[in-house]
């Protein structure tokens, strides 16, 4: 089925974003979609209600689009750190709600879980660790991501990576270049994350993990987070195209899934 009789069919892809209020979800949506403006939001009816929703009128089920990238719809969900039951409440609420839709294209197609690191090094609340423990998300495997913010454990990282590197007898120049990927490597399997793939109260772990450091930069991007996404995808055919074509900008990743298929 080639992206025009898929988009036909099931419309847009709907993503469910997840996340605390200073996890730079926005800033990360805003890089997928290549800019800056702020997403049109409208009300489960299709009328549009905004573009910033005043404090206090956030809902789950308001759908966000920016129109440099129509392709996607996402939906915003308050991150549960101030053990906010009622937040958890709506949000395994609203997932529930839309796996039992019957028509693919007003279900679920991924769930991105965003995760500022801190300066203490706090990475998971008991709110997320409840959400990976409790929350029954199907088939739709959670994709991991972690955002830079105002203080950030990967300059320490890189540090570190850096001193590895050189005692493994890589010069200065190469271990300078080569500290970045080696520490979110590092990161990626240290033990903040051990609880989700090796805890036996985890049923369903987080497909991937993806740090994203640096999104407040001009030369940022989401490549790593748009990649795993689509290979998150590689059980169902027609989702994966369907995400595929909404990458304007990413050529290579094109390419790359259709060669594959």
């Amino acid at each position: 089925m080639d992206a025009s009789k898929i988009k036909e069919k099931i419309g847009r892809f709907r993503i469910l974003v997840i996340g605390r209020a200073n996890a730079g979800k926005t800033t990360i949506l805003q890089r997928v979609c290549n800019t800056r403006e702020n997403p049109e939001i409208y009300n489960s009816t299709g009328e549009k209600v905004g573009i910033i929703m005043p404090r206090g009128e956030h809902d789950i089920k308001n759908e966000m689009v920016f129109r440099n990238n129509p392709g996607f719809i996402f939906h915003d969900s308050c991150g549960f750190e101030s053990g906010g039951e009622s937040e958890f409440d709506k949000m395994k609420a609203f997932i529930a709600s839309r796996s039992k839709k019957c028509k693919l294209k007003d279900q679920l197609h991924a769930i991105w879980y965003c995760i500022p690191m801190e300066e203490d090094c706090r990475s998971f609340t008991k709110g997320e660790t409840k959400f990976f423990k409790e929350c029954d998300t199907g088939s739709i495997i959670p994709l991991l991501t972690v955002h830079r913010g105002l203080f950030t454990k990967f300059d320490a990282l890189y540090d570190v990576a850096y001193a590895q590197l050189k005692s493994m007898g890589k010069l200065m120049e190469e271990a300078r270049e080569l500290a970045p990927k080696h520490a979110k490597e590092s990161f990626a399997k240290g033990s903040q994350l051990k609880f989700l793939y090796h805890s036996e109260d985890i049923q369903r772990p987080p497909k991937h993990h993806i740090c994203l450091p640096d999104m407040d930069k001009d030369h940022a991007d989401c490549e790593l987070l748009i990649e795993r996404t689509a290979r998150s995808l590689d059980d169902d055919e027609v989702l994966q195209q369907l995400f595929v074509s909404t990458q304007r900008t990413n050529l290579e990743l094109c390419m790359k899934c259709a060669v594959e298929r």
